[in-house]
């Protein structure tokens, strides 16, 4: 059975009702503003312009966290109010969000320094409620991550926050909004507000698939359109209010920079922090912030400096390593939607999140991956009087018990398709043995293809191995050397004629060459390369790429 209903049964929906609550936007901040407001018992349609998690949600940098470095600006309820998600996160999702263990190394001369790192750690352990940190001399420094040797090493700061699959975060909130009876769909874009009396009451949608637009009733509206929420509050005169910043990441085979900590330093160029750590299979580098001043409809791509800035940061702490562009497997950028503050250096730009009442729709702008749940019932707290609903916030867990796996499947295998799936995942305790193994490289298994195939709206190849599933980033060339495998897994479930699968094998060929690949690599991916150029999947960020650590500068949600 799936879950979903069809899309045009959800699309006939659209106008055959008046909404208590339409959602603009499909990433974490949306997912959990259709979450909370369902669970609730409220009518909620959630409508994406592209795919669910398309922008921020799945190019973050993966990390659950406390948000440590916000200590130093003085920001201690952002600090506080991450901690203790962080925390419920960990208890309420294992497998999805999990611990890691992070190493910064102590050198002498290199800031924050370890007496000032280890207060900070102090009060981050205060705030969890927990001792988790503690100092490594030299020898135990070396033995946690083997060949760490940056200049001067003389010991490490170990500390704990999480980890998690951003993407699969969000549909594992969006898969418990749909069970509450939300709907949601993908490829609908939002092209106008409609008013009567100065307030928002509706929006006319536009089906991105077929072109047909829809004219939409609401009592409540909150835009969680995250780097695109200035556009929408235009539409109520408001003045802008977001500073869209990019980040970008590289993604090395685990082979290659085999780490078991997360490494976290401060970049000698610039002192900035970065980061790398072990993430699906694979090593994730990060990250850099700059201004982005790109086209946002465009995917974001990282530039040539970026990699070199990054790589110049992993060498640092690794010199043995010698990493180089040639070692990478994958590269990927996202635009956060930061608030502008008024900050001259971005990194400083506060990662708080603000709510605001505009004429009958909410905005929900800024925050972190970490706080979606205390966000969206911010947001829902200015909603509900125009919804017409009562509002009480509510620590209630946010995830439901999933029916029990196949026992005869191993406890991993059971762990990770409870974690991503919930309930899908039961359907399939009866699967082939050979689609319960990894995709070499992954942690991946075969399984998924088709579980996201059948049950996750799927409409792209893109949507479906770069954010149902992450192999488009974990493996060199996008993946494409499985593409056999996986339209065999995934035929029965996406309805696809063979022309319609080479078409989305192309479209996805052309994507991957030109935003995630290092610049001047794309000729690798094969014949379709000139595909690629003739659809003008150029680099937005052309002439936009102020050169290396020139404002590249780390900012992790």
């Amino acid at each position: 059975m799936n879950l979903f209903p069809t899309r045009a049964d959800a699309l006939a929906r659209l106008p055959a009702q008046t909404w208590d609550l339409v959602v603009i936007g499909g990433g974490i901040s949306g997912a959990g503003v259709a979450q909370q407001a369902a669970r609730r018992g409220w009518s909620v349609l959630l409508l994406e312009q592209r795919d669910f998690a398309w922008g921020t949600s799945s190019r973050s940098s993966k990390l659950v966290h406390g948000g440590l470095r916000y200590l130093k600006e003085g920001d201690l309820k952002t600090t506080l109010h991450s901690v203790r998600e962080r925390q419920r996160l960990l208890r309420e999702a294992p497998g999805l969000v999990e611990p890691q263990s992070f190493l910064f190394a102590d050198c002498p001369g290199r800031k924050p320094g370890r007496w000032l790192m280890q207060t900070g750690l102090v009060v981050y352990d205060l705030m969890a409620g927990q001792r988790s940190h503690y100092y490594a001399d030299l020898a135990t420094a070396q033995a946690l991550a083997p060949g760490l040797a940056p200049p001067g090493l003389r010991g490490a700061l170990v500390f704990q926050d999480a980890k998690t699959d951003d993407a699969r975060l969000v549909w594992r909130v969006l898969l418990e909004a749909r069970r509450d009876g939300a709907v949601l769909l993908n490829y609908v874009a939002v092209e106008s507000l409609t008013t009567a009396n100065g307030k928002v009451t509706g929006l006319v949608a536009k089906d991105s698939l077929t072109g047909q637009t829809h004219a939409v009733q609401a009592r409540a509206v909150v835009n969680a359109t995250g780097a695109w929420a200035d556009r929408l509050r235009a539409g109520v005169g408001a003045a802008p209010l977001l500073r869209p910043l990019r980040g970008s990441h590289l993604v090395l085979p685990f082979w290659r920079l085999p780490v078991a900590q997360s490494i976290s330093f401060m970049h000698p160029q610039d002192g900035r922090p970065v980061f790398f750590y072990p993430w699906e299979g694979a090593t994730l580098v990060g990250t850099t912030d700059l201004d982005h001043r790109a086209d946002l409809d465009a995917e974001a791509s990282i530039t040539a400096s970026e990699v070199a800035y990054l790589l110049d940061a992993v060498n640092d702490q690794f010199p043995a390593a010698q990493i180089t562009a040639a070692d990478i497997s994958a590269c990927y950028a996202g635009v956060r939607p930061v608030i502008d503050d008024g900050q001259q250096d971005a990194s400083k730009a506060t990662r708080d999140h603000v709510v605001r009442d505009e004429s009958g729709m909410v905005t929900l702008a800024g925050g972190k991956l970490t706080t979606f749940r205390l966000m969206a019932q911010d947001a829902l707290a200015l909603a509900a009087p125009h919804a017409g609903k009562a509002f009480e916030r509510s620590d209630a867990p946010l995830f439901t018990p999933a029916p029990p796996l196949n026992p005869r499947w191993s406890p991993a295998v059971r762990q990770r398709l409870t974690a991503r799936y919930g309930a899908y995942a039961a359907e399939w305790s009866t699967g082939a043995c050979d689609d319960l193994h990894t995709i070499p490289g992954t942690q991946t298994l075969w399984l998924e293809l088709a579980i996201a195939a059948r049950h996750e709206a799927v409409q792209h190849l893109d949507d479906l191995l770069l954010r149902r599933t992450r192999l488009g980033i974990l493996l060199p060339r996008g993946g494409l050397d499985y593409l056999p495998r996986i339209h065999q897994l995934c035929a029965p479930h996406l309805a696809w004629d063979e022309a319609r699968w080479e078409l989305e094998v192309e479209r996805y060929r052309a994507l991957i060459a030109a935003h995630y690949q290092p610049p001047g690599t794309a000729q690798a991916l094969g014949s379709d390369h000139d595909f690629a150029q003739r659809n003008s999947c150029s680099d937005p960020n052309a002439g936009t790429d102020p050169g290396p650590g020139a404002t590249a500068q780390h900012a992790t949600r």
